[in-house]
């Protein structure tokens, strides 16, 4: 099955790059595609739990789902994980 969720704090290839090293690794999931323009994830996945899982990892690393709670600490841990991303890169 394939979804697309919308996100907040996507704001550049740095976030994208650690969005993808993150959810990659996740089982389950494949075909990860992420617009950067338009803060969607698009990604197929085998169970509903596997939904559930993507979601809890994107708010752990700052990129809450739209219409989540977006507080200062959510903010700042997307702000870190863009310059990892941009360091990985």
């Amino acid at each position: 099955m394939k979804t697309t969720i919308e996100i907040q704090n996507l704001k550049c290839r740095g976030c994208e790059s650690t969005i993808y090293n993150k959810l990659v690794t996740l089982q389950n999931i494949k075909e990860l595609f992420i617009d950067v323009n338009n803060s969607t994830i698009t990604f197929d996945y085998t169970l509903d739990e596997d939904i559930e899982r993507v979601k809890y990892t994107l708010f752990n690393i700052g990129y809450p789902i739209l219409g989540e709670e977006n507080g200062l600490v959510t903010k700042t841990k997307s702000y870190i994980s863009c310059a990892i991303g941009k360091l990985k890169k």
